[in-house]
């Protein structure tokens, strides 16, 4: 196997103790009307980040402006530890009427300081700010040719390539220039994008990645979001999504939509199986309901004898829930979370990482000498939910049957979802059958693509990690050659164990 034909996530960065998907980041955007009076702006925004919270764990960033200045503040680590009322207070200022923020998890670019976001630009529509979730899969190419033109760059992401463009189009309003961009770029994305007057927010013509719109009381103004819950938080009602390949504005003249782009929508089936709260509906499908459903379906395509169903917290718990549900198996919690098992904790080896997995979870005594249908979201590489197992069968649980709310993975994400190096999911490479063994399950069973798309319920989604075929583009050897270079040399060790067999 060569080195071009392994297919990587572009400069994804896969956590080996936490055998998840993990979503790229979290955007939010606001403008006040000149007009309206006590908006604490920034407060407004960190609300908005703390919501979102669960879509980027390692870097976020604030921007606000006024017609007279604009500030920024952006640094690694969580929005709490980040935004102190110290550093808030350097966001609040008199006139503060446009801000954005963002909370980041690195699917492009590494995680350092100067890829956190938002990022800025000077132009000749001023300084510019954007926020952006997601990735542009010919982000490479653009970004070559830039450089080739004598274009710099400070940072590794993609976002970068986009708010460099938008300040190109010298001649062009920043509206009209966002909306030629838009045509430009080619993935999965949803941007909010900013100057001293006026926030856009924009999704790419597929709609892969969510963003929805909110208002303010009274009018005071309109808010931008990656999802319903972080609108309750900062004070608005619930508009609607912007809608796939629309550019929306809001100013003091309220909200402007514009269609840029036409496409088939195919949001990402992973926002209702994981990524999204459950407090929420995205593209007019209630989150939680969907996961129920799918714990439905997966009773119905995959039933087994068993005493009890328990849920993998907290992913897994409306799944397993529906599971009990339309089964008739009593549903129990077998398993409690620790509230304290800190992100930070790094497990160098396999004993440590179990001790990992000890620290998270920790089986009841609701499994002792039962027959056992585990429920969980996802299996990637396997390792985690063979801890699991293993955590219920010390426990005393007779039989682990396992059941899983979203198809195998089997395809890397390459529109902002870190799902690992092709060759380190389990389902690229082995059966179900052998993915059961390696776990140590009595059995395994996945929910079907048919299935999870009669459980959502919204028509077509993007589920190009289970099936290869790609809605909004793949960015191609090159790409993935770049990804194995920038991520330094935990991915090149792969490739040279690769190559060697």
């Amino acid at each position: 196997m060569s080195a071009a034909a392994l297919r990587v996530a572009p400069l994804g960065r896969f956590d080996h103790d936490d055998d998840h998907p993990h979503e790229e980041c979290g955007v939010v955007g606001a403008h006040v009307r000149s007009d309206a009076l006590d908006y604490d702006l920034a407060g407004i925004l960190q609300v908005g980040l703390f919501a979102l919270q669960h879509r980027g764990q390692e870097s976020c960033g604030i921007c606000v402006a006024s017609p007279d200045q604009i500030r920024i503040e952006k640094d690694m680590g969580l929005v709490a530890e980040v935004f102190t009322e110290a550093r808030l207070d350097l966001l609040r200022f008199e006139d503060a009427r446009t801000g954005i923020g963002h909370t980041r998890y690195s699917t492009t670019g590494a995680s350092l300081r100067f890829n956190a976001q938002p990022l800025t630009v000077r132009s000749n529509k001023g300084l510019l700010a954007l926020a952006h979730n997601g990735n542009f899969t010919n982000a490479r190419a653009i970004r070559d040719a830039m450089l080739e033109d004598g274009a710099v760059f400070q940072t590794t992401n993609d976002s970068e390539v986009m708010i460099n463009l938008v300040a190109r189009y010298a001649h062009l309003s920043l509206e009209d220039a966002t909306a030629r961009v838009m045509s430009e770029l080619e993935g999965g994305f949803a941007v909010v994008l900013m100057d001293r007057r006026k926030v856009i927010g924009l999704r790419d013509r597929h709609g892969v990645r969510p963003l929805v719109i909110g208002e303010l009381p009274d009018g005071a103004g309109h808010v931008f979001a990656s999802e319903p819950s972080a609108l309750i938080l900062m004070g608005a009602r619930f508009v609607r999504d912007v809608r796939p390949g629309e550019l929306v504005v809001a100013d003091d003249d309220g909200l402007h939509a514009r269609q840029v782009l036409e496409g088939v929508p195919t949001p990402c089936a992973f926002e209702w199986i994981y990524f999204a709260r459950g407090d929420g509906a995205l593209d007019g499908a209630d989150v939680h309901a969907a996961r129920l459903r799918m714990g439905e379906v997966l009773a119905a395509e995959a039933p087994v004898d068993a005493d009890v169903v328990v849920g993998v917290p907290e992913s897994g718990l409306a799944a397993a829930l529906g599971f009990a549900r339309a089964s008739g198996i009593p549903f129990d919690l077998g398993l409690q979370k620790s509230p304290y098992a800190g992100r930070t904790f790094i497990a160098p080896n396999p004993r440590l990482r179990d001790q990992k997995v000890r620290l998270k979870l920790a089986p009841t005594g609701a499994v002792r000498g039962k027959r056992v249908v585990l429920v969980d979201d996802s299996i990637v590489r396997g390792t985690t939910s063979g801890r699991i197992v293993a955590l219920l069968r010390e426990a005393g649980a007779r039989e682990v049957h396992f059941r899983v709310s979203s198809p195998p993975i089997a395809y890397p994400c390459y529109y902002g979802i870190d799902t690992a190096a092709r060759q380190e999911l389990a389902a690229a490479t082995m059966t179900v059958a052998e993915i059961g063994r390696r776990i140590g399950a009595d059995s395994l069973a996945f929910i079907s693509e048919e299935g999870l798309a009669r459980a959502i319920g919204i028509g077509r989604t993007c589920l190009a990690c289970f099936n290869g075929r790609y809605p909004a583009g793949h960015p191609g050897d090159d790409a993935e050659k770049e990804g194995l270079e920038e991520t330094g040399e935990a991915r090149a060790a792969l490739v040279r164990a690769a190559t060697a067999r």
